[in-house]
Parts: structure tokens; C-alpha cells; sequence
């Protein structure tokens, strides 16, 4: 499989909504405004303006709580008493404090189930010239966090991805001998499990749950490495960038559009 067919995928997980009762604003009362005034804007823009003034929080020798800077893994449960915060967010699960996060679960998988989850992922998002291989930005932390979430899809997909790696095991075992695991198995011997599994309506009757396995794992460990500062750079994006001035539209595409 090449590199772009297998991180295709049928969609990517999009955010949960706020649980019933629960305002979309974050705030307390859920008969305030949604929209936030002027001068809550110009607080967000200072703070977002002193970003950079506490990203050593977020080395990868800070304290238990910060998160590692250019992985995908989101913070512990506990957050260092030296991080400045947001004191805007409400720090809940449904208004996040993205400048000092936090998580709000533990994590469950193991260390034996995230080193066979590593292996996958490298085989859907290897290392190239470009850039690292999925594990390497925390996409295992990501999509450990994702399945240890205490909400019912989660626990569903905690289920999937659990016996998916269980089912790996085996069918490497049963392929190439006894004692092999998927984590041990040579790049084409993974792809060559993966490739019977990669996409479901394609898969054979007795690979469809391993499909769903997959394609589950995909498009996290997809979601996981393209929101990382490596995987955007991987794909050209140059959004969130700050510029210095901004360059209308040229005269002749602004005519095209009828608009000169």
C-alpha cells in the first residue's frame, strides 16, 4: 500500500457535543450569550499574544501535566501549579483550557497493547524524508486518551481497538509462526496482514470486525499525526500562521470574480 492510500479514510472523529444541561458556551448559566463581547475578544488576543511566553511548560521534561510540545498526546490528569492557564476557559471537558490542558481521565491501555498499537500505526503513517513515523508525534498517546474517554462511543471503540490488537497477534502467529507478534513481524508481513484488512467492504467475510479494527485506528492515528506541528508541515499547511501584512487579491482574479 503506498503512503497515501492507507491514510484515507471514510471520515475523521469530529468533537463530541456538551452532554444535556450542559451550556455550549461553557460558562454557568445556560441563558447567557453564545457569543463572546469585545471585551472578551481582546482578553482571548492578549493571551494568545503571551503564548509564547509559556511554552516551556510544555517541553518534554516538564512536570507530570504538561503536555509534550509537537505530539499529539494530550495532558495528565494534574496540571503544574507553574503553568499560567487560561482564566477564560472553564477547564471542563466542554470549554477546555487549550493553553495549559489537562486530562480528565485515566488512561487504560497498557504498555503491551500501546507498544502493538505503535507497530500499526508506523504501518499506517511510516517515517519518510518528510517527516517522523505516526508514534513518534503521539499519535498512541492520542488515540490512548481517545479510548479511555468515560463516554459510550469511546468505550465502544475501547472494545474494537483491544480485540483488534488481540486479533493481530493471532493472525500474525497463525501466518508466520507461533511466537510472532504484529510488533515483530517484518514491514511486509504487516502490510500484508493490513492489506487484507484496509478496507472493509473489500475484506473477506472473516476479516470484517479486523476491518473496522482498522479503519478505526486509521482515521485516529490520521487525525493524530495531521493536527501535530510535523504533520502539517507534511502536507504544506499554513494555517495558524501569524502575518506581518496581508496581500489583497490580484486585480485580475478580482475582475474574474466581478468584484473589480
Amino acid at each position: 500500500m503506498s503512503r497515501d492510500d492507507e491514510i484515507r479514510s471514510g471520515g475523521v472523529p469530529l468533537p463530541m457535543a456538551p452532554p444535556r444541561g450542559v451550556p455550549a458556551h461553557g460558562g454557568d448559566d445556560p441563558d447567557a450569550p453564545d457569543g463572546p463581547d469585545r471585551r472578551t475578544v481582546l482578553k482571548w488576543m492578549a493571551l494568545a499574544a503571551a503564548a509564547p511566553a509559556v511554552t516551556a511548560s510544555c517541553a518534554p521534561d516538564a512536570p507530570t501535566g504538561s503536555a509534550g510540545a509537537g505530539t499529539a498526546g494530550a495532558s495528565g490528569t494534574g496540571s503544574s501549579s507553574s503553568t499560567v492557564g487560561n482564566p477564560l476557559a472553564a477547564g471542563t471537558p466542554w470549554d477546555p483550557d487549550l493553553i495549559a490542558p489537562r486530562r480528565h481521565w485515566e488512561l487504560v491501555l497498557t504498555d503491551d497493547e500501546r507498544q502493538g498499537l505503535a507497530a500499526l500505526c508506523d504501518v499506517i503513517i511510516p517515517a519518510d524524508d518528510v517527516s517522523p513515523a505516526a508514534s513518534e508525534v503521539g499519535a498512541v498517546d492520542y488515540i490512548d486518551e481517545w479510548v479511555s474517554a468515560p463516554y459510550d462511543g469511546q468505550r465502544n471503540d475501547l472494545v474494537l481497538v483491544r480485540g483488534g490488537l488481540v486479533w493481530l497477534d493471532r493472525e500474525s502467529g497463525s501466518r508466520f509462526g507461533d511466537d510472532r507478534r504484529f510488533r515483530d513481524l517484518t514491514g511486509e508481513q504487516q502490510t500484508a496482514i493490513c492489506d487484507d484488512i484496509c478496507w472493509i467492504r473489500r475484506a473477506a467475510p472473516e476479516h470484517r470486525m479486523a476491518a473496522r479494527f482498522f479503519a478505526k485506528v486509521r482515521d485516529l492515528t490520521a487525525t493524530a499525526f495531521y493536527t501535530t506541528p510535523e504533520g502539517m508541515a507534511d502536507i504544506g499547511y499554513v494555517g495558524n500562521t501569524a502575518l506581518a501584512r496581508w496581500e489583497a487579491p490580484p486585480d485580475d482574479v478580482l475582475r474574474h470574480l466581478g468584484l473589480a
